[in-house]
């Protein structure tokens, strides 16, 4: 118990001489740094991209869609359509 007791109070002690030492405020200027470079980036957040993966998903229905719906107007009428070889 007195064990577990000095190993929390030196955890704790070497925390806070971390939290006021110079290495965080390197990591603190490093997190500045990398969002200033990915800030002049063209970069999209993770919520752009899924909604643009959405509407993505559901233009690729709806051309499939046309093109079903295309293809079966072809096959009802064959002879209202001018055949592409007769064309030239």
């Amino acid at each position: 118990m007195l064990a577990k007791q000095i190993l929390d109070e030196l955890a704790g002690k070497i925390g806070s001489a971390i939290a006021e030492s110079p290495v965080k405020d390197v990591e603190k200027n490093v997190k500045t740094l990398l969002g200033s470079t990915f800030g002049k980036l063209d970069l999209v957040t993770r919520e752009e991209f899924d909604i643009q993966q959405q509407v993505l998903i559901k233009t690729r229905e709806k051309l499939a869609a046309l093109e079903a719906r295309l293809a079966k107007l072809e096959a009802d009428a064959p002879a209202a359509l001018p055949n592409p070889s007769e064309q030239q």
